[in-house]
């Protein structure tokens, strides 16, 4: 589709000549004979490019460039003049004016501040792309609070949105660390009981004795100091979701009168007689293996029947270590925020480390070592040294434990070797994602690649 172009003249003759030229170049063009009459044509019409005189009669280039304001928008303006000087210029392109040309002026250099121009614009346009690109992409690797790109996660994301669309029980197993009350989070505020209360206790940091008047209430004077009726979480949760986190945990003694509580939809408060209806949501979590705990005894088997109707597991941050590299990012921009600081990335051999460490806590782990190195980090990358002592020593350094002794040549290549096969296992063999992290050109992995024999 041919660019629409406006040209804004009082000369008549500069008018006609600037028409034919760049009519015959495949504008679509008009013209105006003051910014008034600029004014009226861009109201009427969008234009890509404008060029426009700076000295004009009943309204001049810069008073056009002020009017127009919004109108113009993103519109290419290039402002003509024979009037002109580097102050008049630098005023025009902070009115917006993309650039300047001097009159009288060649074909040439006109053709050439719209080539210019045109490029500009296809830059634009393209970094608009990969923006809306990078949205896409994220929005994909997030669910809630969570962030993570492996397909492992991303299976538990799929199942995680369907359990979020019914009024079902769901377990969520895993270790520590791995993100199981976020899941929770995530399940309650996009499923259909969004709109009521998310109610979380930890079965395991409340004393035994007090757990059972947490969970379903009590009444007055059911014991010492029970002075007024009291309702738990259960009847606080009411049309939202409980979130019992750590179930495991849960002594026997309580586990059975949990069972009744979720098959007839009634808890009975401590010292009460009445039984009171329910109606919550049960999100539960563990970091045990249930079935295990079940055929020991120290978990009731009809009970975790009732809680398994629908099973998350995650999985641990060492078997999904493809996401260290997203979750950094993510880290690093949330701590930024909150620390008021402009770290914008990990260098190269910080990342190494991290994409070797087992995680042993987990995401919880790397949030707390990214903002340890967010606030150690001096320049606008995380450096090895940003990272905690006991990361840093899994590299192997020192001389003495190498029969290349002090060689910095023999210990570049060791360390790049190195680096290229963690890259490329952290990947999965993907090697344009791996040439990605290690900041180097698909070309020169490949050459690497085939240097230190490495085949992945």
């Amino acid at each position: 589709m041919a660019k629409r172009l406006l040209i804004v003249d009082d000369e008549a003759n500069m008018r006609h000549m600037l028409s034919l030229l760049l009519g015959r170049s495949g504008y679509k063009v008009e013209t105006a004979a003051n910014g008034r009459e600029a004014l009226e044509a861009v109201r009427r019409t969008p234009f890509d490019v404008i060029l426009c005189d700076l000295k004009m009669p009943e309204m001049d280039g810069m008073a056009f460039l002020e009017a127009a304001g919004e109108l113009i928008g993103e519109t290419t303006v290039i402002m003509m003049s024979a009037f002109g000087t580097v102050d008049t210029a630098l005023e025009a392109m902070k009115r917006g004016a993309y650039d300047y040309i001097s009159k009288p002026f060649k074909p040439d250099e006109v053709y050439l501040a719209l080539r210019k121009a045109e490029e500009r614009e296809g830059l634009r346009h393209e970094n608009r792309r990969l923006r809306e690109t990078l949205q896409r992409i994220e929005g994909d690797c997030r669910f809630g609070r969570l962030v993570a790109a492996s397909p492992a996660m991303q299976a538990v994301f799929d199942l995680a949105e369907k359990a979020a669309r019914y009024d079902t029980t769901v377990l969520i197993c895993g270790e520590s660390g791995t993100g199981k009350e976020l899941v929770a989070q995530a399940i309650h505020q996009t499923g259909i009981r969004a709109h009521g209360p998310l109610v979380a206790v930890n079965c395991g940091s409340i004393p035994e004795n007090l757990l059972e008047s947490e969970l379903f209430g009590y009444c007055k004077g059911a014991f010492t100091g029970a002075e007024h009726n009291k309702p738990g979480l259960f009847q606080q949760a009411a049309g939202g979701t409980l979130f019992l986190d750590e179930i495991g945990e849960m002594p026997l003694s309580l586990q059975v009168k949990l069972l009744r509580a979720l098959q007839e939809g009634e808890v009975r408060p401590v010292g009460g007689l009445t039984p009171q209806k329910t109606d919550v949501r049960i999100l539960a979590a563990t970091a045990k293996d249930l079935a295990q705990e079940v055929a020991r005894g120290a978990f009731r088997q009809d009970l975790f029947y009732r809680l398994n109707v629908l099973m998350i597991e995650l999985p641990p941050l060492r078997q999904r270590i493809a996401d260290v590299p997203l979750l950094c990012r993510h880290f690093i921009a949330r701590c930024n925020r909150r620390l008021g600081r402009a770290v914008q990335g990990v260098t190269p051999e910080a990342m190494a480390i991290l994409l070797r460490h087992q995680w042993p806590g987990n995401v919880r782990e790397l949030e707390n070592v990214i903002e340890r190195a967010v606030v150690l980090a001096e320049g606008e990358q995380i450096q090895v040294g940003d990272l905690p002592p006991a990361l840093q020593g899994r590299q192997t350094t020192g001389a003495g434990a190498d029969p290349s002794g002090f060689s910095i040549k023999a210990a570049r290549r060791r360390l790049e070797r190195r680096l290229i096969t963690d890259a490329l296992k952290a990947t999965g063999g993907n090697r344009t994602q791996a040439a990605r992290l290690l900041e180097i050109s698909h070309p020169s992995l490949l050459s690497k690649m085939r240097l230190y024999g490495i085949d992945l």
